[in-house]
């Protein structure tokens, strides 16, 4: 044990803790010197232990992922970027945290599950419950007016975890948003044409985008007879329709809400509906609806909505849905949310129901709550839901039996003798000073067949291989770990004759 000097604070807190122990309690007594009370204290911190309850596992709703799930997740993020990227947005990022006065009141009935931090003497803060209201908070404290962004992140949601669904607790979001006062459905109709071109280019197999308006369904609620101080609540139920039956949403209005009988009836005609832009004109007609100013200026832009997609090729995508409610508070237009059919990409792969794996919509009042004098930034914008994606790839994963490289490794220098360390190093550091993925194996003296086992096991296409003979002749020995064929290269030659390889596999 090391020498110990002095026991000081803490320290002496615990040595008086242990002589006011009851009889029978590990004590120290006849203490001479200060070494004499540390050693006595780290023999009775080494005592054994009762075996304790505690479990080691990560927090409900968490998880680790594994170096193989790591790729997956990887390959995802890079698709979804490279698209938020090819559309011009730029990079942004946001504390994982804000004040708890940021988040509250943004999010409706959902408000409940946002994580609350523990004051700890200053701020009350809370773990961010996605990146819109941060983003929003971002335009108003920079006095931004334009702006196309991208951010990926975690966010925290307390809610009942469903992991075979790709629900999680603590998650990654990919936002891409448009902010900036624009001609009306133009960058609307390019956020549901990134999330076309998302969901095909990840060969997730069919897909379909609902489209709906909260103008639509607020003037729905208002020619129904809803009391405009319910119609958060009426929304927030309508929002269910995906989850449960009309049945079971309309006895929540009329009983949990106060709704009467014949008003949710009324409702149920609307929300029950859903075409394509043959509806949109059919509400036009609609005697009701067309007598309200908010449920046709929704109609008006839904309309040109769909003239914007049908250029772009992905209407036959997307569908005119009056269920489509979208839960939180701060969407004031357009909402819409990509759903993948339940038919899988192949025959052999279970039908796996993940929900929806893109929403966004509309929401041109967020950043003037935040603004001193209620400027107000109109914004759209879409989220992918990257968890329950990559369940249903992780599945697939299963299915097939698919094997992932973990590594990127495109070399490893090897040699069949002893003493040859300082050799392989001078290799390795050529090739990474060259920009190439390298690996050796930490051992002095490693035999040759461990090193190849490993290769192939790894996914390395190349190895390097230099002993006596080839240090004596000025040569390398490139060998192909597929095909185990092997050539000998002046050494002068490694680099460029590794990148032609590469570059023609």
């Amino acid at each position: 044990m090391p020498q110990l000097g002095l026991l000081h604070g803490r320290a002496w807190t615990v040595f008086l803790g242990q002589l006011r122990r009851p009889p029978g309690a590990v004590c120290i007594r006849a203490v001479r010197s200060h070494s004499q009370v540390a050693e006595a204290l780290f023999a009775s911190q080494l005592k054994p232990q009762e075996k304790s309850n505690f479990i080691i596992k990560t927090p409900k709703g968490t998880r680790d992922l594994s170096p193989q799930q790591m790729v997956v997740r990887e390959k995802i993020l890079n698709v979804v970027v490279s698209c938020f990227k090819r559309h011009g947005a730029k990079g942004l990022d946001t504390p994982a945290f804000e004040l708890k006065e940021i988040l509250t009141e943004k999010y409706g009935e959902d408000s409940g599950l946002i994580y609350d931090l523990k004051d700890q003497g200053g701020e009350l803060l809370s773990l961010r419950y996605d990146l819109t209201v941060p983003f929003a908070r971002y335009l108003a404290m920079n006095k931004v007016k334009k702006m196309k962004r991208y951010h990926v992140g975690k966010v925290w949601r307390r809610e009942s975890p469903t992991i075979v669904q790709g629900r999680y607790r603590e998650f990654y979001q990919c936002d891409f948003d448009i902010a900036g006062q624009f001609d009306p459905m133009i960058p609307d109709a390019e956020c549901l044409k990134i999330m076309c071109e998302i969901l095909s280019e990840l060969h997730l197999g069919d897909f379909l985008i609902k489209v709906n308006d909260r103008r639509i369904l607020d003037g729905i609620f208002a020619v129904c007879g809803v009391p405009e101080s319910k119609f958060h609540a009426i929304c927030s139920s309508v929002d269910k329709l995906d989850k449960i039956s009309w049945k079971d949403v309309r006895h929540e209005m009329v009983v949990k809400k106060g709704l009467a009988p014949e008003v949710a009836d009324r409702i149920g005609d609307y929300v029950q509906c859903h075409g394509g832009i043959s509806l949109v004109e059919q509400m036009f007609q609609d005697p009701r609806l067309s007598q309200n100013k908010q449920a046709l200026e929704g109609l008006g832009d839904l309309k040109l909505l769909f003239e914007y997609l049908t250029v772009f090729g992905v209407a036959e995508k997307v569908s005119f849905d009056l269920s489509l409610a979208r839960g939180l508070d701060y969407y004031t237009g357009v909402i819409y949310e990509a759903l993948l059919l339940q038919t899988p990409v192949h025959a052999e792969e279970e039908p796996l129901n993940v929900g929806s794996v893109a929403a966004g919509g509309r929401y041109d009042g967020l950043v003037g709550m935040f603004d001193p004098r209620g400027h107000k930034v109109p914004c759209v914008g879409l989220s992918i839901g990257v968890e329950r994606i990559f369940s249903i790839v992780e599945q697939r994963m299963k299915t097939f039996g698919e094997k992932i490289r973990t590594t990127e490794t495109q070399v490893f220098v090897a040699t069949p003798q002893k003493n040859f360390l300082q050799e392989r190093l001078k290799l390795i550091a050529e090739l990474w000073d060259a920009g190439i993925k390298a690996e050796l194996m930490y051992k002095n003296n490693p035999k040759l067949l461990p090193q190849l086992q490993y290769c192939e096991n790894m996914g390395i296409p190349l190895v390097v291989i230099i002993g006596e003979q080839e240090l004596k002749e000025g040569v390398i020995k490139l060998r192909s770990v597929p095909s185990r064929e092997e050539v000998a290269i002046k050494r002068e030659n490694l680099v460029a004759e590794v990148q032609k390889r590469l570059s023609e596999s």
